[in-house]
C-alpha cells in the first residue's frame, strides 16, 4: 500500500491537483484561497508546492494531498486513494475485500449501467434516440463525450444484466437503479427514456438524468426524472457538466449556467465550454458554493420566471447574497439555448456578449410592466425591486442602485432606504460559523514557537533545551534538531518538521517581533503546564485529606507553592 502511495504522490502535484477543485492565487513560493471547508472572507488555506502540503489557518485543517481529497469529496481513505490513482494514471491492484467500500461497490454498478446504456443505442429504437439526438443539433463526437444512452421501455432489463454480473437487488437499490411497487415487485427507475449520465468532479458516474423518448410520451408521465439522493449524489450539490467546465470556468473567469442537459452539451459542441446546467432545479446554496471555488461571476441563460416569488427569484438573491456578479442571457421568446445554438451559435455568443447585470434587467422589466407616474405603479416597482437591491453585498453598489431608483420615481433616497429595512428577502445571510479547532492551544504555541525558530534560526542560540521542557516529545526532537543535538529525525518528525517549515513560511510578522513572540508563547505555555499541574495537585491534596496523610499535604502544598509562582 505505501508504494502505491509514494507512487501517486510522484505523480501528482498537490497545487494541479488543488487547483482542480479551487481557484488558486500565488503568494511568493506558496499559493493561497479562501478555505472551502469553512466560512473564509479573508483567504486562509494555503498551499506549499515545495513541501507537498497544504493548511488553513482559519480552521486549522490539513495535511497532504490524500487528506485534502478525502475532506473535499467527503469520502473515506480507500475511495481517496482510488480518485488520485485515476489521477496519476496508475492501475489500483484488487483491494482487499475488507477495504472495498460500499461507495466503490455503487461507483461500480453506475459505470456498467452506463455502458450497458450506451450500448442501447445500437438497437432498432436505440437508433432513433441516436437520430433524434442528432436533430437536436448533437454530433456523434458529443454522444460519446456525454455518455448517452438509452433505456428499453422494458420491465427490467438493466437489474438483470446488473444481477448476472455480481450485483445484488439490494445495491441496486442503493445505487438508485430500481424501485418496487405497492406489490414489491422490482423494476427499473429508468425505463423508454434517454440517459444522461451525470460525473462527479473526477468524471465518475453518480446518477442519470432521463428524458422520456417521444414515442413513449403520455399524460401523467414526467418528461425529465433523476436518480434519487444516494450515498453518492444528491441533486441540490451537482451542478451537470461541471466536471468538463470547471477549467474553462476559471480561465474565462465567468460560468454560464443552463437549465437542460441538453443545453448544456450543446453549449460545449459550440466552443461555450464554461457552460454548466442546474439540471432544472432552482439554485441551491451548496450548488453556489462549489461554484465560487472557481468564480464569483455568473450568467443566467434560462427562463428567468419573474412573477411572484418564485424559485428562480430566490436562487438569485441567494446568489447575490453570497456575493455573485450576476448577469443574464436574454433568451427569445420560448427559446432555450439548445434551439439557438442549433439554429446558429453565432447567435448564442451574441447573447452571451449582450447580457445585461441582474439588476439592470429587473429594472427593465418592472418599469415595463408597472406605470411609474402612478402610486400603485411606484408601489409595485419599490416592492419588486428593494429585494434584489437588499441583497446587494458591496455598500457602493448598493447605494448606486438606490439612488437611481429614487431619481426614476422622482422619490426620496432615505425613503427607500426606510422602506428597504423592512423588507425580509427570505434569504438568511450565512453567519461565521463557530470554528471547531482540532488542535488544543498547547499544540498551537509549541507550532509557533518552532515555526518561528525555523523563520530565524540564529535566535536558536538565545535558547537552552530547558525552554523547550513542555513540548511534547516529537516537538522536543525538533528542537533538539535545530539546535544540532541531533543529526536526523524520524519519518514522523520529518513530516512534522515539513508542517513547520510551511507554517514559517506564510507567517507575516516583523523581524525585530520574532523573539519577542516566542518568549510570549513559551511564557503562555509554561502557564498552561502551571494550571494542570495546579489542578492535579488540588485534587491530590484533598485525596491526601480524607485520608490524613499530613506528610502527602505538606509535600504537595510545597508544589502546589512552586506552580503557583509559575502563573504570576
Amino acid at each position: 500500500m505505501n508504494d502505491i502511495i509514494n507512487e501517486i504522490k510522484s505523480r501528482l502535484d498537490i497545487v494541479e491537483v488543488i487547483s482542480s477543485y479551487l481557484k488558486l492565487q500565488k503568494v511568493g513560493v506558496n499559493f493561497r484561497t479562501n478555505c472551502p471547508f469553512h466560512p473564509d472572507k479573508n483567504p486562509s488555506f494555503f498551499v506549499s508546492p515545495a513541501k507537498q502540503i497544504w493548511h488553513c489557518f482559519g480552521c486549522q485543517r490539513g495535511g497532504s494531498l490524500i487528506d485534502f481529497v478525502k475532506e473535499i469529496e467527503g469520502v473515506e481513505f480507500a475511495d481517496a486513494l482510488r480518485i488520485l490513482a485515476k489521477k496519476a494514471g496508475i492501475e489500483l491492484k484488487p483491494l482487499p475485500k475488507e477495504v472495498i467500500t460500499k461507495r466503490k461497490r455503487i461507483y461500480d454498478i453506475l459505470e456498467l449501467a452506463t455502458k450497458f446504456y450506451q450500448k442501447q443505442l445500437e438497437g432498432k429504437v436505440g437508433r432513433e434516440v441516436k437520430e433524434y439526438l442528432l436533430s437536436r443539433g448533437m454530433n456523434e463526437d458529443s454522444i460519446k463525450k456525454w455518455r448517452l444512452g438509452w433505456a428499453p421501455n422494458l420491465p427490467t432489463p438493466l437489474s438483470e444484466f446488473l444481477i448476472s454480473q455480481g450485483f445484488s437487488l439490494k445495491e441496486l437499490e442503493e445505487a438508485g437503479l430500481i424501485y418496487k411497487d405497492e406489490k414489491n415487485s422490482v423494476f427499473d427507475r429508468f425505463r423508454g427514456r434517454i440517459i444522461f449520465p451525470i460525473f462527479d468532479l473526477n468524471s465518475q458516474v453518480i446518477g442519470f438524468g432521463g428524458r422520456i423518448f417521444e414515442r413513449y410520451s403520455k399524460e401523467g408521465i414526467a418528461k425529465y426524472i433523476n436518480t434519487p439522493n444516494t450515498l453518492v449524489y444528491d441533486k441540490g450539490k451537482v451542478l451537470y457538466g461541471l466536471d468538463k467546465a470547471r477549467v474553462e470556468i476559471r480561465r474565462k473567469d465567468f460560468v454560464i449556467l443552463v437549465e437542460g442537459y441538453i443545453d448544456c452539451i450543446l453549449s460545449h459542441q459550440a466552443g461555450f465550454e464554461n457552460a454548466v446546467s442546474c439540471s432544472g432545479t432552482a439554485l441551491t446554496k451548496d450548488q453556489l458554493k462549489i461554484l465560487q471555488r472557481y468564480t464569483k461571476n455568473l450568467y443566467l441563460a434560462f427562463d428567468m420566471d419573474v412573477g411572484g416569488e418564485t424559485a428562480t427569484q430566490r436562487g438569485i438573491k441567494l446568489a447575490q447574497s453570497l456575493g455573485f456578479e450576476i448577469k443574464i442571457v436574454n433568451l427569445p421568446y420560448q427559446k432555450d439555448p439548445a434551439d439557438i445554438i442549433c439554429e446558429n451559435p453565432k447567435n448564442w455568443e451574441e447573447l452571451i456578449e449582450k447580457a445585461q447585470s441582474i439588476l439592470e434587467y429587473y429594472f427593465e422589466f418592472f418599469f415595463s410592466k408597472f406605470e411609474k407616474e402612478k402610486l400603485e405603479g411606484k408601489k409595485e416597482i419599490v416592492k419588486n425591486l428593494l429585494p434584489f437591491i437588499k441583497v446587494v453585498q458591496n455598500e457602493i453598489e448598493k447605494a448606486f442602485w438606490l439612488e437611481k431608483l429614487a431619481e426614476k420615481l422622482n422619490l426620496k433616497v432615505e425613503t427607500l432606504f426606510a422602506e428597504m429595512k423592512k423588507i425580509d428577502v427570505g434569504i438568511e445571510r450565512e453567519e461565521e460559523e463557530k470554528i471547531e479547532v482540532k488542535k488544543s492551544r498547547k499544540e498551537i504555541l509549541e507550532e509557533r514557537i518552532l515555526s518561528l525558530l525555523l523563520k530565524k534560526r540564529d535566535l536558536l542560540q538565545n535558547f537552552n533545551f530547558d525552554d523547550f521542557v513542555y513540548f511534547s516529545e516529537k516537538g522536543k526532537k525538533i528542537a533538539s534538531f535545530l539546535k544540532g543535538n541531533e543529526s536526523e529525525i524520524g519519518d514522523a518528525e520529518k513530516d512534522y518538521y515539513n508542517y513547520l517549515s510551511f507554517l514559517s513560511e506564510v507567517e507575516e510578522i516583523e523581524e525585530k517581533e520574532i523573539e519577542k513572540e516566542i518568549k510570549f508563547s513559551l511564557n503562555e505555555l509554561m502557564k498552561i503546564k502551571a494550571k494542570e499541574e495546579i489542578e492535579r495537585i488540588s485534587n491530590e491534596i484533598k485525596e491526601a485529606e480524607r485520608k490524613n496523610d499530613v506528610e502527602r499535604i505538606k509535600k504537595l502544598c510545597q508544589e502546589f507553592s512552586f506552580w503557583s509562582e509559575k502563573i504570576k
